[in-house]
């Protein structure tokens, strides 16, 4: 609703504006702070089959830039969440979150609907304390759209690569 709208167009109005924009830092690294194979690859892969299925090519700087400003519309689905944690909490809480979030999605789509996690909100931590009113202790995890994933968008087409088990696990007999 307004709430709903009032933060995407708050956080839009600093990406926007680049000057804005540099002043809003992660509270966190989501990301490696240096990335390495095979990582960076998976990474740029699923991007490059993302902006290759939305007709964007390397050059399209601003095209890229208005796909991603899409986060902060929560990719207009009708719910958008956003999710902090305490910040007294550690690394296993964290891990813990984590299969908090995974539980949200699987009921959602256990009840039809479409889920996407978005890491993207947490440069714009500040604007979303000032707008949803948290308080000092609440750190901003990442927000969720939720709502009724459009098959007429293409990018709801993009099917990404998975590597298979043996490559991430050992079985033992």
């Amino acid at each position: 609703g307004a709430a709903r709208e009032r933060l995407s167009s708050a956080i839009l109005a600093a990406y926007a504006d680049p000057g804005q924009a540099a002043q809003h830092q992660e509270e966190y690294p989501y990301y490696p702070r240096e990335w390495v194979s095979p990582y960076i690859d998976r990474r740029r892969k699923v991007g490059w089959d993302l902006y290759g299925l939305l007709g964007l090519t390397r050059d399209d700087k601003a095209g890229m830039a208005a796909q991603h400003g899409r986060n902060f519309t929560f990719f207009d689905a009708p719910v958008g969440m956003i999710f902090t944690i305490d910040r007294i909490m550690e690394q296993g809480s964290w891990l813990d979150y984590g299969m908090f979030l995974q539980n949200i999605m699987v009921a959602a789509r256990a009840r039809g609907l479409d889920t996407c996690p978005q890491a993207a909100f947490t440069q714009y931590h500040r604007i979303i304390a000032a707008e949803l009113g948290l308080p000092a202790n609440e750190m901003v995890v990442c927000g969720m759209a939720l709502g009724w994933a459009d098959p007429a968008r293409i990018e709801n087409t993009l099917e990404t690569e998975r590597e298979p088990s043996h490559v991430f696990a050992r079985f033992m007999e």
